[in-house]
């Protein structure tokens, strides 16, 4: 099955997962929930509230060499906005691509997708944890803090939400 196929199947539409696909081109699902949705949100308002330019956005689907994968949260730069969002996929990796690690998930999922984010061009690739703690990694490896947005935090609270 090809991406654009599953973005047009009606009955895929208003699932209660994420669709990913495979690099033989089979559906891969996982389902979410709400403290990962609520994950989500915080790092997409963090990310917005500490960098000026560009744009944070969830579930971002990635051309990679292993299938078409979805990015729970990315950040990318103005530039490259103007290439991926006129795709049906992404041929290109957003400069952040975070990983809200569930249940459902191993710790060896997280770090292959890492890796096939990077070769499709991302800069810096983040995992959250279950409980919210973050860490960065860039091509040469885990960093003690995000180089792109230094004042991230290292773990994710409601708390950590800017106030208005």
């Amino acid at each position: 099955m090809q991406w654009q196929e599953v973005c047009e199947n009606k009955q895929l539409q208003d699932l209660p997962f994420k669709i990913e696909l495979n690099k033989w081109g089979q559906i891969v699902m996982s389902p979410a929930k709400p403290k990962h949705s609520a994950y989500q949100g915080i790092i997409i308002t963090l990310l917005s509230s500490l960098i000026e330019k560009g744009l944070a956005f969830p579930e971002c689907a990635i051309q990679t060499t292993d299938g078409v994968k979805v990015a729970d949260v990315v950040w990318t730069s103005d530039q490259i906005a103007d290439i991926i969002l006129e795709e049906t996929v992404a041929s290109v990796a957003p400069e952040i691509c975070v990983e809200v690690k569930s249940s459902s998930n191993t710790l060896e999922e997280m770090l292959e997708k890492k890796d096939l984010y990077f070769a499709a061009g991302a800069e810096e690739v983040w995992v959250c944890d279950i409980q919210g703690k973050m860490k960065f990694y860039n091509r040469q490896g885990e960093l003690s803090k995000s180089l792109l947005v230094p004042e991230f935090p290292e773990e994710i609270k409601r708390r950590n939400l800017p106030t208005t």
